[in-house]
């Protein structure tokens, strides 16, 4: 299923926009003209990734926490101390509109 979750206007490059999708609280990041969806919980101890900070040079995004990193392509643990990936979910832009494919 996929479900509008905005703009891609409405995004802005590089910020963390936190999404609330049927049961889920996600995190969507905007780099230049893609969208990267994660869950909103980083996997070392559940803070929300959408306070973090995101490095638009490596395409990741740290835990405001303890600095964990996450490749927003995927969810994978970048650094320590996170060691397991978080939630990805597919994205498709169409129209100007962002769409997040979930389960």
């Amino acid at each position: 299923m996929s479900v509008d979750v905005g703009a891609l206007d409405d995004f802005v490059v590089g910020e963390p926009r936190q999404l609330h999708v049927a049961d889920k609280v996600l995190v969507g990041v905007r780099i230049d003209d893609e969208v990267f969806v994660l869950d909103d919980r980083c996997s070392h101890e559940e803070f929300p990734l959408s306070e973090g900070t995101v490095d638009l040079y490596s395409c990741e995004i740290e835990c405001a926490r303890h600095g964990a990193m996450f490749r927003l392509r995927d969810g994978e643990p970048m650094s320590l101390p996170a060691t397991k990936p978080v939630g990805y979910y597919e994205v498709a832009i169409r129209d100007g509109r962002v769409e997040v494919f979930v389960p």
